[in-house]
């Protein structure tokens, strides 16, 4: 329930208020004075107001003075201004100070509860995304570990610290969960931006209108929603590194911003037409073929090229299999202190599985089983009977009766098909267990003709 904070020096308003935004599911909190409101304000549980609703002509302080005092303590919190004296100066003042919206006394109460609506729903969106973007930002500028035994991925790891020094746009290519994000970050961990701001950015979980405001940032006004202005993620890389994640799936509008900041080392925010000047290093992933995509025009060439200054490709967990048992170990590591549980081996039997699957997921997924595994298991030892990829393997053995190959294609089919029929076809649910993005996983329902409602 969103609460209100209402300052109006007339007893009779604040008691139809109370009533009106009560019986409209709000939760009401009323003052006579602004004193009392900057008060309650800088209380420690005042962290709940949604919205204030602040009364222009005050007794005690003026209401833009205590429009002023609100900013400061509270910039996050949206303040309408209220007054029965309304004025074009006012109003204007009220706007540069920081208000949200200005209503004029007697205001219809419709009036007031769609201006309330349309504020609540532009303030939860704003939340959302700084919490996005706390999600997308890196800036520790440190590496996590990296585990490997095998000779492929040594070589990887050489090359990947030998680049690192370079300033060279970097393009990682390999499957969805391989580690792109960790060579990302280990490349700016040893670059001379190590320092500077790490920031990173799965492009395929938004959309391109907020994908664009993410990366350039937008000014006041430039779209519904932007009450200010917001700067973006290549300007706050500037001196760092920009990690693009999923990089196929940028939309041509896009990739011709991109390939401008890239070329000319500016850029311009949505809704503005000032550039601004940044130095960033570009890391760049995907799983897509890029060479195809550029062929077939949907991918820039001009960009393609920019980016791929220096190919890093990555193997699959398949194809460096001395890695399956040291990564499980580690991950066993990893969620036994996060869950506080005594797990110390595994069974000879669950080993032997783990060694033997395929790994479709790569390692995103050998960690999403290691992490189950750990959850149920209820002694010291993980055994073959906490592993779900030996169902997965029975499965697929018996559309192929004994044969002792089966297509990469089709394990990851019935992988995915296997899961979504755990999770009763709940498609962010899936794409949680399986390390995917809801995107990539709606792209490979139609791909392996998974029909919607049902895992056929």
């Amino acid at each position: 329930m969103p609460t209100v904070f209402v300052c109006d020096d007339e007893a009779d308003i604040l008691r139809y208020l109370d009533k009106l935004l009560s019986a409209n599911g709000y939760q009401v909190e009323t003052f006579l004075r602004g004193n009392e409101l900057l008060k309650r304000v800088k209380a420690s549980d005042a962290a709940e107001c949604d919205v204030i609703l602040q009364d222009v002509r005050m007794p005690d302080m003026d209401g833009l003075q205590v429009l002023k005092h609100l900013r400061s303590e509270r910039p996050d919190v949206p303040v309408v201004i209220m007054t029965a004296h309304g004025t074009i100066d006012d109003a204007v003042q009220a706007i540069k100070l920081g208000a949200y919206d200005y209503i004029t006394k007697p205001f219809p109460k419709e009036k007031l509860l769609t201006v309330l609506d349309r504020l609540l729903d532009h303030h939860r969106l704003a939340n959302e995304n700084l919490m996005l973007r706390k999600e997308l930002q890196r800036g520790t500028g440190r590496s996590e570990t990296m585990v490997f035994r095998s000779a492929c991925f040594r070589e990887v790891y050489d090359l990947t610290l030998q680049v690192a020094s370079s300033d060279a746009n970097i393009l990682i290519l390999g499957e969805s969960g391989t580690g792109k994000e960790l060579i990302a970050s280990t490349i700016h961990a040893n670059s001379p931006r190590a320092g500077k701001p790490y920031i990173s950015l799965n492009c395929a979980a938004l959309s391109d209108t907020l994908l664009e405001s993410q990366l350039f940032g937008h000014v006041r006004g430039a779209f519904t929603g932007a009450v200010i202005n917001q700067k973006g993620l290549v300007e706050e890389a500037d001196g760092g590194t920009l990690f693009l994640d999923e990089i196929g799936d940028v939309s041509p509008t896009v990739q011709a911003k991109l390939l401008r900041v890239i070329q000319e080392k500016d850029f311009i925010a949505v809704g503005s037409t000032r550039p601004r000047k940044v130095d960033v290093r570009f890391v760049a992933a995907t799983n897509k073929d890029l060479v195809n995509e550029v062929r077939d025009g949907r991918f820039r060439e001009d960009l393609y090229y920019r980016l791929n200054v220096i190919t890093v490709n990555l193997p699959s967990l398949r194809e460096r299999r001395e890695d399956i048992e040291p990564l499980a170990r580690h991950f066993l590591d990893i969620y036994t202190a996060k869950m506080k549980k005594e797990v110390h081996d595994f069974e000879d039997e669950a080993l032997a599985m783990l060694m033997d699957y395929d790994w479709p997921g790569n390692v995103r997924e050998l960690e999403n089983v290691m992490e189950r595994a750990v959850i149920l298991a209820r002694s010291n030892t993980i055994t073959a009977a906490l592993l779900p990829i030996g169902r997965r393997r029975e499965t697929v053995a018996a559309l192929h009766g004994a044969a002792p190959l089966v297509a990469l294609d089709e394990v990851e089919r019935q992988h995915i098909k296997a899961v979504l029929k755990r999770t009763g076809f709940h498609k962010s649910r899936t794409a949680e267990i399986l390390g995917i993005s809801r995107k990539t996983l709606d792209r490979k329902i139609v791909e392996f003709g998974l029909n919607a409602g049902r895992a056929e």
